[in-house]
């Protein structure tokens, strides 16, 4: 369990497959901490690392992971954001955040408003999984690669959200433009209680 709050950003060394996975080693200064099989986000994606030394380590996504993320998107020389699971004891700073990406979504707009920046996101609906509470509200909370985020102005297929100076230059949010691909995990709450909704009604 993750809390959405990123640590610090990797850097793509390599790219390999393997089968229909595919095998990712980063450069990063958390690479020395890492141990293998520990869990770790990787634009909002919960990885195992399977290999690693003092600069660099390696993670394996497997095919559904690069289908329903933009992991299958990386280059060499992309940012990608990292966060470590979650301590028991440690504050919630951010909201839950299970690592389980939901979907893409592309950016269709980015605006600079006095120092910080509104992002807008459109994502492809899919009305079983809305009706599962799949979606966005106003003032709710929504991971976009693996960063806990305040939904603003949310509509049916879209949302936008305010980056802050801090979170633009530390996260790949400052790599983000129009028609880049982001990873977005809804509310694991708002699921929970869509779902006992529509138990307690059948």
């Amino acid at each position: 369990m993750f809390s959405g709050i990123v640590e610090a950003t990797a850097t793509v060394l390599k790219l390999r497959k393997t089968g229909e996975n595919l095998d990712i080693t980063l450069m990063s200064p958390l690479a020395r901490e890492l141990n293998i099989d520990q869990s770790v986000s990787h634009n909002g994606v919960c990885l195992t690392v399977v290999g690693r030394d003092y600069r660099t380590y390696t993670v394996t996504a497997v095919k559904e992971t690069l289908e329903r993320s933009n992991l299958g998107l990386l280059k060499v020389g992309d940012e990608v954001n990292l966060e470590r699971s979650m301590m028991m004891n440690d504050r919630l700073d951010g909201h839950i955040v299970q690592g389980h990406v939901d979907t893409t979504a592309e950016c269709i707009g980015k605006v600079e408003a006095d120092g910080s920046w509104m992002f807008t996101f459109r994502y492809e609906v899919e009305p079983e999984l809305a009706r599962k509470g799949y979606v966005t509200v106003e003032k709710g909370s929504v991971a976009v690669n693996g960063t806990s985020l305040t939904v603003c102005d949310s509509k049916l297929d879209e949302f936008s959200v305010a980056i802050i100076p801090f979170t633009y230059e530390h996260t790949n949010f400052h790599t983000i433009e129009v028609g880049s691909h982001v990873n977005i995990e809804f509310d694991i709450v708002g699921k929970y209680i869509t779902r006992m909704l529509e138990l307690q009604n059948k």
